[in-house]
């Protein structure tokens, strides 16, 4: 049975109920379609996919984590979000998919089940919606092996990122369902960091994440005001 202590039910049922449009690129969750390449450009620049043991926390339908896969990775994805999980799990039977795997199960859990036992963590766009974040960060470090990566990213939590990531994202442009995110829940870079540090991961980059509504381009660039991502490794 999945952990339920660092869950909110109504982010759960939010993303639940949208499920069964995860895997189409035009619809809900186009701009996880949209920023995929990006963040998987940029992960598979700092490490070695191909043939390493991967962690998607938060996989969602497993945009990630497929992509991971194809790269040449072992992945397992997990989450406590039953109904995306099935997308998942469905898709990856459709697709052929032999080297991705799904698991309820809360990363918390994960990590007393299976510590030091991956050579890449990933948890995206997922620490804003959980009511304690830095117990994630801590069973993200657990789960990585020595010298290991752990990737992360989220949103800022300031005016900048309340216009664009709500008020813009959410009711000017349509880009995500309204009430996908709550202000209060976005976290300053400051934060994660020092998250990271008391879990005794080091930081190795940091990078933004920027949209030009009228192209509907996606870009990287060291503006970390709203979007950003941060990489990390686990002393040896």
């Amino acid at each position: 049975m999945a952990t339920m202590t660092n869950a909110d039910p109504q982010e759960l049922a939010k993303f639940s109920e949208l499920a069964h449009r995860w895997w189409d690129a035009e619809g809900e969750f186009r701009p996880l379609h949209q920023i995929n390449p990006l963040r998987l450009d940029w992960i598979a620049r700092q490490c070695k996919l191909s043939g390493a043991k991967v962690l998607d926390v938060g996989c969602g339908g497993g945009i990630l984590a497929d992509s991971m896969a194809r790269r040449g990775a072992d992945v397992l994805g997990i989450d406590l979000a039953e109904k995306p999980l099935k997308v998942a799990q469905l898709h990856a039977l459709e697709s052929g998919a032999t080297s991705v795997s799904y698991r309820l199960v809360a990363a918390e859990a994960l990590a007393q089940e299976m510590p030091a036992r991956f050579d890449v963590v990933t948890c995206m766009e997922m620490l804003e919606h959980v009511p304690d974040p830095a117990s994630v960060v801590a069973a993200c470090a657990t789960l990585v092996k020595p010298g290991g990566s752990v990737f992360f990213s989220t949103i800022n939590r300031n005016p900048k990122s309340f216009a664009f990531a709500i008020i813009g994202a959410e009711y000017v442009l349509s880009l995500l369902p309204r009430g996908t995110h709550e202000y209060a829940r976005f976290i300053r870079p400051s934060e994660l960091a020092r998250w990271c540090r008391d879990a005794r991961l080091d930081l190795t980059e940091t990078a933004g994440m920027q949209y030009n509504p009228l192209t509907r381009r996606y870009w990287l660039s060291g503006d970390t005001s709203v979007n950003y991502l941060i990489a990390s490794r686990k002393g040896a």
